[in-house]
């Protein structure tokens, strides 16, 4: 699977969270229910100052071990923190990352994708990575994943 290395900024995301783990048999169901009530309940609309039209799927505190469980974030990049009640806000850290581009289904393509990452061996450092969805296109998506990695020696 091919990547390129990329440095990013910081950025703000504001969206909403639970906690799982890649072994977990609800897994699916915990994400997939993050993203059913982030535009469903109209979560996306009331995220003001939304740097772009693009969705991300975020995944933090984690310790790099596929039982691990991690903090997973539905959720949009903002220009600035939002206080809304009820919303998760993260920084995505600057620095470098494993920049993935991946086109297809949109739930099967990421899925297949991760599988192929987890099995790599990137120096990641499972702070911080994230999925950022191009278009709303379900069948023909184009996702980038990012994966944080350590800066060189």
């Amino acid at each position: 699977m091919n990547y390129e290395i990329v440095t990013r900024k910081e950025r703000i995301a504001a969206g909403i969270s639970a906690r799982t783990n890649n072994l977990s048999p609800d897994m699916g169901a915990v994400i997939g229910g993050l993203w059913s009530r982030f535009y469903g309940e109209g979560i996306y609309d009331s995220i003001p100052r939304r740097a772009n039209g693009k969705a991300m799927g975020i995944y933090t505190e984690y310790a790099g071990d596929e039982k691990a469980d991690y903090t997973v974030l539905v959720a949009c990049e903002t220009e600035t923190e939002p206080k809304i009640e009820g919303c998760t806000v993260c920084r995505i850290p600057a620095g470098r990352y494993a920049k993935f581009v991946v086109y297809g289904d949109m739930v099967q393509a990421v899925a297949a994708a991760w599988q192929e990452i987890w099995q790599m061996d990137l120096p990641r450092t499972f702070v911080c990575d994230f999925e950022e969805y191009q278009d709303d296109r379900m069948d023909q998506a184009e996702i980038h994943i990012y994966v944080g990695l350590k800066e060189e020696d």
